[in-house]
């Protein structure tokens, strides 16, 4: 995130990532979707037109109203060159991609893996597979289950039952 400098695409992509939001739900923010009051952002029409609200972070909304004293942003929270149009999906997959760039990224990086990244992050901070499901705004929990990504370390610290058992000597 660091290596994104434009305040727009910095927004786009912590909204993606903080939120779990998909490209097309960034690009169809409003800025009457941001409620500071509840703090959260209420994802409209995501895909099967379905509504969910995702929380809004303290930092994200610092970052929100900066943007919005530089940029005056009406209707749409992102808007394109065309103050009436709302940013495109592919200006800000360009940015990611520009960004894991110049941060000197080996792997592939795309807006989707930001989702990705905000799922498999919840899960190994101890988040349950259920709430992740509802974030992300899925109907299945295979769905779900396709975005959590355990970490090797993560496995490693898992107790099993055998770490249970009172310590005995093998005969």
């Amino acid at each position: 995130m660091d290596a994104v400098t434009d305040a727009k695409h910095h927004a786009a992509l912590s909204l993606a990532y903080s939120g779990g939001l998909r490209v097309s739900e960034v690009v169809g923010l409003r800025v009457e979707n941001i409620d500071s009051k509840r703090m959260v952002i209420h994802v409209q029409a995501g895909k099967g037109k379905k509504d969910r609200f995702v929380q809004l972070l303290s930092t994200l909304l610092t970052e929100l109203r900066a943007y919005g004293r530089i940029s005056r942003p009406r209707p749409s929270l992102l808007p394109g060159r065309d103050p009436a149009k709302p940013i495109s999906r592919e200006t800000i997959w360009r940015a990611c991609r520009r960004a894991a760039d110049k941060a000197g990224l080996a792997k592939r990086v795309s807006p989707h893996t930001l989702r990705h990244c905000f799922a498999t992050h919840l899960l190994e901070s101890g988040e349950d597979s259920r709430t992740i499901q509802m974030l992300l705004g899925h109907g299945a929990i295979r769905t779900t289950c396709r975005y959590l990504n355990v970490s090797t370390a993560k496995l490693r610290s898992v107790r099993t039952p055998l770490d249970l058992l009172p310590d005995t000597i093998a005969p």
